[in-house]
């Protein structure tokens, strides 16, 4: 498995996925890809077989009542797996590691994420998380 992570999460996930043994992993900013648009980074995310992580969950898994039904993922016939951290719009560098620990601890026990979505979501305090697990797109 090896992560993407999105511009619009720190380059610090990548150093700590890179030392949790994701070697492979990178950053969207180190592929030259900033300010691409999300319709743009799907080739890159699914030809190169990224695991993508974001917190702008809404744009690629579509709404939390029904994901896959709408977001960049609806149309991903294959992928590597998605993996959203949400939590308060000014999510700092703390709740941003926070969150994908706890994503990588999640996936200690079933790593596959393919055609999948993981979700954690952060509360206010870093203490309430929530984790889940979804077929994406929905079969």
């Amino acid at each position: 498995m090896k992560f993407l992570v999105d511009e619009c999460l720190s380059p610090q996930l990548t150093k700590h996925a890179i030392e949790a043994g994701y070697a492979e992993s990178s950053h969207v900013t180190w592929l030259g890809a900033a300010g691409w648009p999300d319709w743009k980074l799907m080739p890159l995310i699914l030809d190169g077989d990224w695991t993508f992580v974001t917190k702008n969950s809404v744009d690629f898994r579509g709404p939390a009542s029904a994901p896959g039904a709408k977001g960049q993922y609806r149309l991903a016939s294959l992928h590597a797996g998605l993996i959203c951290l949400n939590g308060p719009p000014a999510m700092n560098l703390s709740m941003q590691l926070t969150g994908f620990k706890l994503a990588l601890n999640a996936l200690e026990g079933a790593p596959d994420l393919t055609n999948m979505g993981l979700e954690v979501t952060l509360g206010l305090d870093d203490e309430d998380a929530e984790i889940i697990r979804y077929d994406l797109p929905p079969e």
